[in-house]
């Protein structure tokens, strides 16, 4: 989780100076079993800080330095197997200033347990003009050594720490549980019983993100702490 196109911007940035870097060796510890049996309701997104209801459409807005961003997230009506599990599949549209420079489709399924599994992103960058710039960005679990990552715990707690992907020197991104039971203010309103991770990569050791999630709807803020600048949400349609 993938949602915030400064980070992905970033991630593409740094595939050719990590593809040099022969000091790092791809984590041999980190193997996620995926069991479609373990998956028998995986559609049914029913993680509270990670709902992303059907035919919702959840928009966010902030003002960077390049300019103002937009970002559009919606559940399609598709679905797409990977490993054996059946995937929900969610677009996520970004624009900077009016223009469309990013129209990703992620991938995920929810466990027995609650957990929901990040299993890729299919990515299409674009240029200014609005042709296809390319794919970078892009990865599924069981392809080229990528393995799927934890998006949402089941019952998140402070002090928790996992991957979110790993697609070694392309997508590595991690997070750790910061706080719970935050009470949130947003143009969209007070919400209630949030909580509060922090986001970075080992491709960047200087991107880090702050995101706060709240129950029934989640993802509601994102701060780059480099920039600090923020994502808010704005509006469910």
């Amino acid at each position: 989780m993938r949602l915030i196109a400064w980070l992905l911007l970033m991630a593409v940035l740094l595939i050719p100076a990590c593809k040099k870097d022969e000091t790092r060796q791809p984590d041999k510890t980190y193997n996620p079993q995926i069991t479609p049996a373990n998956f028998t309701m995986s559609t049914h997104l029913t993680n509270p800080y990670f709902p992303v209801e059907p035919g919702k459409k959840y928009i966010f807005e902030g003002q960077t330095a390049d300019g103002l961003e937009r970002v559009e997230v919606q559940r399609l009506s598709v679905t797409k197997n990977i490993l054996g599990v059946t995937c929900v599949v969610i677009n996520d549209k970004v624009w900077l200033n009016n223009k469309l420079i990013e129209d990703t489709d992620d991938w995920y399924a929810q466990d027995n347990d609650g957990n929901v599994w990040y299993m890729g992103e299919e990515v299409d960058n674009l240029n200014p003009d609005g042709s296809l710039k390319d794919h970078a960005g892009s990865w599924e679990a069981g392809v080229d050594g990528a393995k799927a990552g934890l998006i949402m715990p089941s019952n998140p707690q402070p002090g928790m720490k996992y991957r979110q992907e790993y697609y070694f020197n392309h997508a590595e991104d991690e997070a750790e549980v910061l706080e719970s039971g935050l009470t949130v203010v947003i143009p969209f309103g007070a919400l209630n019983n949030c909580i509060k991770t922090r986001e970075w990569t080992d491709l960047e050791p200087d991107v880090n993100e702050n995101k706060f999630y709240a129950p029934g709807i989640g993802l509601i803020k994102t701060i780059n702490l480099a920039e600090n600048e923020e994502i808010l949400l704005i509006e469910i349609q």
